[in-house]
């Protein structure tokens, strides 16, 4: 079994990527080889897996969680400096910050590319509690 730290982890689309700590290269993870239930999967989980190799690359299967991430070397939020705590936003307020933010970014972008991408940010700003529901 190899241990590693979730680097990233898509779970609309059911992938993501772990980093193994014997160092090399990024391992790919699948939904259908987790051994537990997906929205568990975040950056800075800890995972132990059996190594495969496929036609693309290194790939994790049998993926179980060995830790939980933590806020900060362990830390709770409750532990966390006050200035490390976020707000969690309101959809209204959310959308506004989003699209000053793409409008100062790139003035040249169109309405529609704004929708689309406020839309996607909202998905993941909710995904992860930034953002009221």
């Amino acid at each position: 079994m190899v241990t590693g730290k979730v680097v990233r982890f898509d779970e609309i689309r059911g992938y993501g990527f772990v980093a193994p700590e014997v160092g090399g290269e990024d391992v790919f993870i699948h939904v259908n080889d987790l051994t537990f239930d997906k929205r568990l999967v975040a950056p800075g989980v800890v995972v132990e897996f059996d190594l495969e190799e496929s036609d693309r690359g290194p790939k994790a299967s049998n993926v179980r969680i060995v830790r939980q991430a933590s806020a900060q070397a362990g830390e709770t939020a409750a532990q966390l400096p006050e200035e490390e705590l976020f707000d969690v936003l309101s959809a209204k307020e959310f959308h506004e910050l989003i699209t000053e933010s793409l409008l100062s970014a790139s003035p040249t972008m169109t309405a529609e590319q704004i929708l689309q991408v406020r839309q996607k940010l909202t998905q993941v700003a909710v995904r992860h509690g930034w953002v009221e529901a």
